[in-house]
């Protein structure tokens, strides 16, 4: 079975398509190697999916026939993926709640000159 239908049969991926484009932008490897879309994938091989900025380690149980439900997808793959990935995910949500708000705008003076202060605080 190809690396994209896959990883879209064990719902990594929504479809097909952003799945083969993750292939072509280099962010799955296969037993640590980068892959293309049509390499095939057998049991036992070691999956890396980058996806939303986490590492997804996975290893192959067996191949699907068609897609499963999210139900059944343990039957056919290992997660052996870290939880610290998880945990460095959470810091970055709250890593952005540190900057602007979309649609605000431009800082006005007073947010200036809190940024000049927390900057020279920080020194």
């Amino acid at each position: 079975m190809r690396i994209d239908k896959y990883l879209w049969c064990v719902r990594y991926f929504k479809t097909r398509t952003i799945a083969s484009i993750a292939c072509k932008k280099g962010h799955v490897r296969v037993n640590d190697a980068i892959v293309k879309p049509s390499r095939e994938v057998f049991p036992l091989d070691k999956i890396s999916v980058r996806k939303n900025q986490v590492n997804y380690l996975l290893s192959v149980k067996e191949l699907p026939t068609n897609r499963v439900s999210a139900k059944l997808v343990d039957i056919y793959r290992i997660d052996t993926t870290p939880k610290s990935a998880f945990e460095t995910q959470e810091l970055l949500k709250f890593s952005k709640d540190y900057y602007r708000k979309k649609g605000v705008g431009r800082p006005t003076k007073k947010d200036r000159r809190d940024i000049d202060n927390f900057n020279h605080d920080n020194e």
